[in-house]
């Protein structure tokens, strides 16, 4: 509990014992009318000026800056009206269960921002620089790229890297809501807002820190409620009309039935006073903005970063997501995995013509082959875009390449039907086998698109520059509904819109990749999910929605956490409209009085915050 909250509920505890032991004596005899009541009254103006001193002083601070319709001049007022018929008990009633509702929902506010304020504790304190034996602290911001940084045991990584000394397991949780730590070794990549655990890791660091994956995701977390939902926004428009209504009907209610219809004036005002305190919207302007950020944390929980509850309410109308191939749904790790003709003659080819490029089919066939490449039998090597590679190894024309490449020598090769990159050989001028090199499917892809179908999502997409019958088979091994294959960049934007405009008026397509070439569809798509862990720096600024730890399985959460949000929102809404409308009605009919406000307001708000706490519980399953 923090200081203000501690200091509110001792004035609240101050008041309600002052209060209490006023409504005793106000039934003692004696203390009823003449001098005892001006008394009484008095003697009730301390505990309500000890609970609703802020309140006021909020009021008369918002009307000396023309801000004059919100809560506390509602409250204000009321409750000064109260004191004008002599209804002081309820005066102070009011007042003492406002305050208690204003400390609920602080203290219910606060836990929905402790996920957020946790994923704000990765920002690292300092960075590690060894100098002369010795290490020496200085700010991350300082450290540039290609510097050496020390981590020891439990200190957090302040940067990202590439570790060139040491082992260590890295605990990434903060980061991606996993528990199990991942082993850090030479060579491997790690990210900054990680814990070290128990071994020293001496890191080349790749990135500033402005640029690095901790300094993105603060940003993120610190730009997300800036984002609103159009509910949000309803809601604020709503308030906005709403409060000036409900203080102009007061004032009818308190003046036209008097002078009109001769009725009693105090008895108007104490209906104009009970209705200005059951049309406080609390209720709507506190817990649906706190249903959205409990929904958000939820997500920060399992890893996954929403920049602003507008993109947590479009994933609730997702029914259509599309998948970039390589990297989201496959690991783009390619491997040989099949090799067809004299096994050792087509690989070492196939090896020794891919010997100096760099591309990722090159050096999986270069990995594949276990033998020594002696570089000095390749001559004359040539790339042909496009088609391939043409050398000559030991004097002999060896061509490795695609289908295109072998029917441009005069060769036929034979059609293969397999879930990989289909690399040709040709020997000598003759054909002589082929291999091929597959990317291997991500651990939890198909149970993803099987949880997403489950959760209503009609149609699951891929997009993928590979070749259609490589497409065809992975997507029918996932469960996907549709596959388009060898797209540029610029044609998946192409396919993405054709996509969006067959979608209802209230249905979203969310877009899902990782690469460079993917920031214009993420950025086209309704909601752009990009894979945080791995992802390029354009695919995380473009998307809305990032997966911290690249697991697809996530998205399906999501979709889970933002429907079951939007649902305690809406639910919301609707009790508070209902009952207030029904009260009001009641409280100028004079057939409800303080008490039956007390909870229209306060009663209504604190409902309404409990219900939206169920959104803190999401993450957690």
């Amino acid at each position: 509990m923090t200081k203000k909250q501690k200091n509110t509920l001792v004035r609240i505890l101050a008041s309600a014992a002052l209060f209490v032991l006023l409504v005793v004596c106000e039934h003692m005899a004696g203390w009823g009318d003449g001098t005892n009541r001006w008394l009484l009254m008095l003697a009730y103006l301390i505990p309500y000026l000890v609970i609703g001193y802020d309140v006021i002083f909020k009021a008369a601070r918002n009307i000396r800056n023309g801000q004059i319709f919100d809560e506390n001049f509602l409250m204000m007022i009321a409750t000064f009206g109260a004191f004008g018929v002599g209804e002081y008990s309820e005066a102070v009633a009011v007042m003492l269960f406002y305050q208690v509702g204003e400390l609920f929902q602080s203290y219910a506010v606060g836990k929905s921002r402790q996920s957020i304020a946790d994923m704000m504790d990765i920002c690292p304190e300092f960075a590690n620089i060894e100098e002369d034996g010795q290490l020496r602290q200085v700010d991350p911001d300082d450290v540039e790229v290609g510097s050496i940084i020390v981590i020891r045991p439990g200190e957090r990584i302040p940067l990202d890297g590439v570790v060139v000394e040491g082992e260590s397991f890295v605990d990434t949780a903060a980061l991606t809501g996993e528990s199990v730590p991942r082993k850090a070794a030479v060579g491997d990549d790690v990210i900054s807002g990680c814990v070290n655990g128990s071994g020293t890791l001496k890191v080349r660091t790749t990135k500033e820190f402005d640029d690095s994956t901790v300094a993105r995701i603060l940003e993120l977390v610190e730009n997300a409620s800036s984002k609103k939902a159009r509910v949000e926004n309803f809601i604020t428009r709503f308030a906005k009309y709403y409060t000036p209504v409900v203080t102009i009907g007061a004032v009818i209610l308190a003046v036209v039935p008097p002078l009109l219809f001769q009725g009693d004036w105090a008895d108007w005002i104490q209906r104009a006073c009970t209705f200005l305190v059951i049309s406080c919207p609390c209720a709507l302007v506190i817990s649906v903005p706190m249903g959205f950020f409990g929904g958000i944390g939820a997500a920060s929980r399992i890893g996954v970063l929403v920049k602003g509850s507008n993109f947590l309410e479009a994933m609730s109308e997702v029914t259509t997501v599309v998948f970039d191939k390589t990297g989201t749904l496959t690991k783009g790790e390619f491997k040989v995995s099949e090799i067809h003709g004299e096994e050792n003659g087509v690989l070492e080819m196939a090896a020794l013509a891919e010997s100096y490029s760099n591309h990722p089919i090159a050096a999986s066939i270069k990995e594949a082959y276990t033998g020594a490449l002696d570089l000095l039998r390749v001559t004359e090597a040539k790339e042909v875009p496009g088609h391939g590679v043409e050398v000559l190894v030991d004097g002999r024309p060896v061509w490795a390449g695609n289908e295109k490449l072998m029917r441009a020598h005069g060769l036929e090769p034979e059609q293969v039907c397999a879930a990989g990159t289909v690399v040709y050989v040709a020997i000598d001028g003759a054909y002589a086998g082929y291999l091929v090199i597959s990317d291997t499917i991500k651990t939890g892809a198909k149970e993803a698109i099987g949880d997403m179908k489950r959760l209503g999502v009609k149609k699951c997409v891929m997009l993928t520059g590979d070749r259609k019958e490589t497409a065809e088979i992975i997507a029918k091994d996932l469960g996907l509904d549709q596959v388009y294959a060898q797209l540029l960049p610029q044609d998946k934007v192409e396919q993405v819109e054709k996509l969006l405009e067959s979608q209802k008026e209230k249905e979203r397509l969310a877009f899902v990749g990782d690469g460079i070439n993917d920031a214009p569809v993420l950025t086209r798509a309704d909601i752009g999910i990009a894979m945080g862990s791995m992802g390029s720096d354009a695919a995380i600024e473009a998307a809305d929605i990032v997966l911290m730890d690249d697991d697809v399985t996530k998205i399906a959460s999501i979709v889970r956490i933002s429907r079951k949000t939007l649902g305690i929102v809406k639910q919301n809404i609707v009790f508070a409209l209902a009952v207030k409308a029904v009260v009001l009605i009641l409280g100028a009919m004079g057939e409800a009085n303080m008490w039956a406000a007390v909870f229209a307001d306060v009663g209504v708000s604190v409902l309404a915050i409990l219900n939206s706490m169920r959104t803190l519980k999401m993450g957690k399953q």
